[in-house]
């Protein structure tokens, strides 16, 4: 089971459910972006250290890899400052939505550097779970231009480029040390490069629920391992597109918790279309 990608895939599922959520209950009442983001973020790197000791030990020699570290760092900290913004003024779901744009970059990628094989049917498959979210919150109106769906798109494009960048590095380092840097080391670079006071940091901390910010940090910190787990083990083109089941499980978590229960004949037919984007992925 821990050899297999979808069983990974589905932990990253649920986890990133749950982040998004509780990511954006935080930021409602955030008073200062980048001191909530340098909280979060440092805290997930931190708790991703207490598994070391449940992977292989082991640091890469060619230096090469450093730099493509380096550089998926740098897209981190752009996208998870820039995130914090963009989910302050969006819906999860409607956030959820904009993600695909990292899988859709991912797939190409896939597709155009990684030599993986171009198959019509997992094309098909992947337009269609990719275009059965986009569906499900599409309304006339919805995306008129503002600045926080430009973050988002920005903050997107940026984690596409440090996902792929993952896929090709993360192997050749201890996953959790690896997921401990990606989070831990942006978070210093936002705290540096924003002049950020550490009692700006105590004001996000008290001013939030303790435990709601504990519980995003560490659904944050099984996200990121899940997802890089799943694209080590598995085909980026088919991992990718199935990530974008969490705008699909945002929506059901949404209608059962939160009562939210509009759309629902766009929501059943999406459901249609993933049941069939799936199966032709396989």
């Amino acid at each position: 089971m821990l050899q297999n990608a979808y069983f990974f895939l589905v932990l990253y599922l649920i986890s990133t459910v749950l982040f998004n959520e509780s990511y954006r209950m935080i930021s409602q009442s955030m008073k200062k972006p980048g001191a909530l983001t340098v909280l979060v973020e440092f805290i997930a790197g931190t708790c991703s250290l207490f598994l070391l000791p449940f992977f292989p030990f082991q640091i890469p020699n060619d230096p090469k890899i450093y730099f493509l570290l380096g550089l998926s760092i740098i897209f981190y900290a752009i996208q998870n400052r820039l995130a914090t913004v963009a989910r302050s003024g969006m819906e999860a779901s409607s956030y959820g939505v904009l993600k695909q744009i990292s899988n859709v970059f991912i797939i190409l990628m896939g597709f155009l550097f990684l030599k993986e094989k171009l198959v019509l049917k997992k094309i098909i498959g992947a337009v269609l779970l990719i275009g059965s979210n986009i569906l499900i919150f599409y309304e006339k109106g919805t995306w008129k231009k503002n600045h926080f769906l430009f973050l988002g798109i920005i903050a997107n494009l940026c984690m596409g480029m440090a996902l792929f960048l993952d896929v090709n590095v993360s192997n050749t380092f201890n996953l959790a040390f690896y997921v401990a840097s990606i989070l831990c080391i942006p978070s210093i670079l936002t705290f540096f490069t924003e002049r950020i006071h550490i009692k700006e940091i105590l004001l996000e901390w008290k001013n939030s629920s303790k435990y709601l910010v504990l519980f995003t940090s560490v659904s944050w910190t099984i996200m990121m391992m899940t997802k890089l787990r799943a694209y080590q083990l598995g085909n980026v083109t088919q991992i990718a597109p199935l990530c974008s089941l969490t705008v699909i499980l945002n929506a059901i978590f949404a209608f059962l918790f939160l009562k939210n229960r509009k759309n629902l004949f766009k929501k059943f037919i999406a459901g249609i279309l993933v049941v069939i984007g799936v199966f032709l992925l396989k």
